[in-house]
C-alpha cells in the first residue's frame, strides 16, 4: 500500500465580499469520471456558477447540471447558541467556527473546525462514476453532544447557465420514510438519504439574492436565487460520523454502499492509481499529479450512442475532460495531455479507448475540436487537433507496443493526409508550391491560440502558422515510418517527398535573421506580412520526435524563448516588448479574451520546452527539472492539489482561468518523471 498522500492548508483568509479581487483564494474540487463534479471554495462560500456540491453529468441534450449547490451548516448547542460552520463572507455578524485546517487525504477535501473545547470533520467524496455526493461529519472532544443542522440548497440548472436561470415549473418534494426526493418538470430528480439520527423538518422557502462574488468580477451575471425543503437535524456525539447522500442515481445505487464502504473503496482506487504508475510518481508532488491527472480521464454520459459504437467493438468510452469548471472534453487537449495523463501514470487500456474512439470521429480528415456541453456530435473547426492525434498516436505506440491499434488507425491517417494534402475545411489545406500547411477562415480561430469575443477573433494566424507545420511534418515523418513498416513503399515514398519539400520550404521561410527566431506566421512570398511576434509555438519545430528546423538553428532559438518567454509556471503566449502584451488576465470576458494569448503564461508550455531542452542539452536533465519547480508552491493555490490554466504574464504569476487543468497537469507530471533523477 501506498503512503496516505495529503496536502495541508492551515492558513485559510476569509472571503471579503469588498475585496476587488479573490482570484488567490484556494478552491477544491473532486470528480466522478463521468465529467460530473462538486467544488467550491476552502472557505465555505459559493463564488462561481460552477461551484456546487453535486453537478451531475446527464446524457444529451442536457449535459452537466448543478443538482445540489450547497449546505447551509449550522451547530446548535444545549446553550442555545447557534454556530454556523462554514466561513461564509468575512463582513458577516454570524459567529462562525474556526477552520483551523483544510486538507486533501490521497485527493479528496477535509475540513477541521473548532470553537470553544470542541472539535469537528467534515468530508466529501463522490464514488466512482455516479452522480452522488457523500458529505460526512465528525464530531471530536464535544462530550455533551451537538445537534447539526443542514439546509439543502437547491437550484436545478445547467452548470454553465446565469445563476438567475430556475426551472420553468416548481420543485416538488416527495418523502417516503427515510427517503426525500426533489423534483421539479421532467428534469431528473434529485434523491437525498441521511446516515444519523435525525429527523426532516420541512421548511420551505426561498433564498433571495445569493450573490456569486467572482461572477460579477469576471463580468456575467452574478446574483440568483436558491430554494430549499427544509433541513435535516441530526443529534450528533463524541466520536460519531453521520453523512448526507445526495444523489440523482436509482435508490436501489444510493443504497448500494453504505458512507463507510463507498469511501474505504474509493481510497481502494485511488491507492492502485498511484501503485500503478510510473515508478517516479509514487510519493510525493508527482503522486499528487497521479490524483489530479485522474480527475480529467472520464466516460462521457452524453454521449450514450459513442458509448454503443465503442462497446459493439470491445472498447470503453472515455475520453479527457479539458479542464475545470467549464471545458468539455476538446480534441487538441485531449491529445497533447495523453502521454501524461495515461501513459505516465500506466492507463494503457484507457488510452487505446480513447485515441479509438477519436479515430470513429473523424469527418473530413479532422478529428473533433470539442464536443459542445449537451451535445451529442463534435465541432470540427481546428487546424492542429488532427496533427496532434499522430503524436498522441505515436508515443501510445512506444509506451504500450500495441502495433494492432497502429495498424487499426493506419488506414484512417493516410486518408487524413490525403485530404489535407487537397484540401478541407477552413482552408485548411498543403499549399503544393512549398509543402506547407496553410489555415485559416474569416471568423474563426483555427490554431490553439484560439479567443473570440462575439465575431472578434483576437489572434486569427492565418496563413502558414509555425507549429502548425512543425506538427505536418512531424505527422508525414511517422506516418511514412509507420507504412513502411507495412511494407507500402510508394505512399512511404510519397510522404519522404512532401516531407522534405516541407523542411526545406520551413528551413528557408520561418526563419527572422533579423531576431535570430522563427517566425510565428508567415504570409505570401516574402518578408512582407509575415508576424515577427517572439511566441512560444516555435519550440515545436525542435521538441516533437521529429523536428523540422535545421539543428544548427535549435540553440539559438532555445535561448530566445528562454530569455523572453519563460516563467517559473510556464510560458508567456507572447514577448513583454510586444506593443500587443497583455501583463495581466482580468476583467470582463472581452478583456480577459484580449489577454488570453498575448502574454498570459500558459503552464502547458513547459512540456515542449523541455523537450526542446534536452534536445539542444541532452545532459543537463538536472537543469530541465529546475525549471518545474515552480508549480510545486502553485499546488496550494486555485485549485488545491492542482495546476491552473493560466497565470499572470508578471511578477507574482496570479492563476486565472480553470483551477485544474488537464494539459497543464499531464505535461508538468510528463516532465517531472522524464527529468527526475
Amino acid at each position: 500500500m501506498n503512503p496516505l498522500i495529503v496536502r495541508k492548508l492551515t492558513d485559510v483568509p476569509p472571503l471579503k465580499a469588498d475585496a476587488p479581487d479573490n482570484t488567490g483564494h484556494p478552491e477544491w474540487l473532486v470528480t466522478n469520471g463521468l465529467g460530473g463534479y462538486a467544488s467550491g471554495t476552502v472557505a465555505g462560500a459559493m463564488t462561481r456558477r460552477y461551484h456546487g456540491l453535486l453537478v451531475a453529468a446527464f446524457p444529451a441534450p442536457l449535459g452537466r447540471m448543478r443538482m445540489l449547490s450547497d449546505l447551509n451548516e449550522e451547530i446548535h448547542f444545549l446553550d442555545d447558541r447557534i454556530v454556523q460552520l462554514s466561513t461564509r463572507y468575512g463582513d458577516s455578524d454570524e459567529l462562525c467556527a474556526s477552520l483551523l485546517e483544510f486538507r486533501l487525504e490521497m485527493g479528496l477535501p477535509v475540513w477541521r473546525y473548532q470553537i470553544d473545547d470542541w472539535m469537528l470533520e467534515k468530508s466529501l467524496h463522490l464514488p466512482y462514476r455516479q452522480n452522488t455526493v457523500h458529505v460526512t461529519y465528525k464530531l471530536f472532544a464535544c462530550p455533551d453532544g451537538i445537534r447539526l443542522k443542514l439546509r439543502p440548497l437547491i437550484q436545478f440548472r445547467r452548470h454553465g447557465a446565469d445563476v438567475h436561470v430556475q426551472p420553468d415549473e416548481p420543485y416538488v418534494l416527495t418523502v417516503l420514510e427515510d427517503q426525500y426526493e426533489i423534483s421539479t418538470g421532467t428534469l431528473p430528480p434529485l434523491r437525498m438519504l441521511l446516515y444519523g439520527k435525525g429527523e426532516f423538518l420541512i421548511d420551505r422557502k426561498k433564498i433571495e439574492s445569493v450573490r456569486y462574488l467572482r461572477e460579477g468580477q469576471r463580468g456575467y451575471d452574478a446574483i440568483g436565487d436558491l430554494w430549499t425543503p427544509g433541513a435535516f437535524l441530526i443529534d450528533v456525539s463524541a466520536g460519531e460520523e453521520t453523512t448526507l447522500v445526495a444523489s440523482t442515481e436509482s435508490w436501489e445505487v444510493i443504497r448500494a454502499l453504505r458512507p463507510a464502504e463507498a469511501v474505504a473503496a474509493e481510497l481502494v482506487r485511488r491507492t492502485r492509481l498511484i501503485a500503478f504508475a510510473d515508478s517516479k510518481a509514487h510519493s510525493g508532488f508527482t503522486a499528487e499529479l497521479v490524483l489530479a491527472a485522474d480527475q480529467f480521464i472520464a466516460t462521457p454520459a452524453g454521449r450514450l450512442a459513442d458509448q454503443t459504437r465503442s462497446q459493439a467493438s470491445g472498447d470503453e468510452m472515455r475520453t479527457v475532460i479539458a479542464g475545470y469548471h467549464w471545458f468539455t472534453d476538446w480534441g487538441r487537449d485531449t491529445m497533447i495531455s495523453l502521454e501524461g495523463l495515461t501513459l505516465v501514470t500506466h492507463r494503457f487500456l484507457e488510452a487505446g479507448w480513447i485515441l479509438r474512439n477519436f479515430a470513429k470521429s473523424i469527418r473530413y480528415g479532422l478529428i473533433p475540436n470539442l464536443f459542445p456541453e449537451g451535445s451529442r456530435e463534435g465541432l470540427y473547426h481546428t487546424a492542429d487537433a488532427t496533427l496532434w492525434f499522430f503524436h498522441a498516436i505515436d508515443r501510445y505506440v512506444q509506451a504500450t507496443g500495441d502495433r494492432w491499434t497502429l495498424k487499426f488507425l493506419l488506414p484512417k491517417l493516410i486518408e487524413i493526409v490525403e485530404i489535407h494534402l487537397r484540401g478541407t475545411l477552413f482552408g485548411i489545406r498543403v499549399d503544393a508550391e512549398d509543402g506547407l500547411l496553410r489555415q485559416g477562415e474569416e471568423g474563426y480561430q483555427l490554431t490553439w491560440m484560439d479567443a473570440k469575443v462575439g465575431d472578434w477573433v483576437v489572434t486569427p494566424r492565418r496563413g502558414k502558422a509555425v507549429e502548425i507545420n512543425a506538427l505536418w511534418y512531424n505527422a508525414l515523418r511517422l506516418l511514412q515510418q509507420w507504412v513502411s513498416e507495412e511494407e507500402d513503399q510508394a505512399m512511404a515514398r510519397k510522404l519522404n517527398q512532401w516531407a522534405d519539400k516541407a523542411q526545406q520550404s520551413f528551413n528557408h521561410r520561418f526563419w527572422y535573421a533579423k531576431g535570430g527566431y522563427l517566425y510565428d506566421v508567415i504570409n505570401g512570398n516574402g518578408a512582407e506580412g509575415n508576424d515577427a511576434a517572439c511566441r512560444p509555438n516555435q519550440l515545436l519545430a525542435i521538441s516533437l520526435r521529429h523536428p523540422i528546423l535545421d539543428p544548427a538553428r535549435w540553440k539559438g532559438v532555445l535561448e530566445t524563448v528562454y530569455q523572453r518567454l519563460v516563467t517559473p509556471v510556464g510560458l508567456r503566449s507572447l514577448a513583454a516588448e510586444h506593443p500587443d502584451f497583455k501583463a495581466r488576465y482580468f476583467g470582463d470576458i472581452r478583456a480577459r479574451d484580449a489577454a488570453y494569448h498575448q502574454g498570459t503564461i500558459w503552464a502547458w508550455l513547459i512540456g515542449p520546452l523541455i523537450d526542446a531542452w534536452l534536445k539542444v542539452y541532452p545532459a543537463d536533465r538536472a537543469g530541465a527539472h529546475a525549471l518545474l519547480q515552480g508549480f510545486i508552491p502553485h499546488m496550494n493555490h486555485h485549485g488545491i492539489g492542482s495546476i491552473s490554466e493560466v497565470f499572470d504574464a508578471e511578477y507574482p504569476w496570479t492563476p486565472h482561468g480553470c483551477i485544474a487543468q488537464a494539459w497543464s497537469v499531464a505535461e508538468v507530471l510528463r516532465c517531472w518523471v522524464k527529468t527526475a533523477p
